[in-house]
C-alpha cells in the first residue's frame, strides 16, 4: 500500500515536530504494513482516524492507496 498526502495535510506534516513526525510516520508505516493500529471510522463523514498520542490522522483507502486528509493534534482536528 502506498501512502499520500493531500496538500492541506502536506502542509500540516511538515509543521508538525520532527520527533512527532517520527512517531506518526512509525505508526502509519506500521498500519501499511500490517492493518493494525489505534484506528476508529469516522461518524458523519468518510474516513477513519489513527490516533498517536495526542495527535490524529484521518485518512481513507482506495484500492493499495492510503490518502492522508488531515494531521494534527486532537484538539484542533475535528473542528
Amino acid at each position: 500500500m502506498q501512502v499520500t498526502f493531500t496538500p492541506a495535510a502536506l502542509r500540516q506534516w511538515t509543521k508538525l515536530d520532527v520527533a512527532v513526525r517520527k512517531r506518526i510516520r512509525a505508526k502509519i508505516e506500521t498500519f501499511v504494513q500490517t492493518g493494525s493500529g489505534d484506528i476508529k471510522k469516522l461518524q458523519g463523514r468518510a474516513g477513519s482516524r489513527l490516533r498517536v498520542g495526542d495527535f490524529r490522522v484521518i485518512f481513507y483507502t482506495e484500492d493499495q492507496l492510503m490518502v492522508i486528509v488531515a494531521v494534527s493534534d486532537r484538539r484542533d482536528i475535528y473542528g
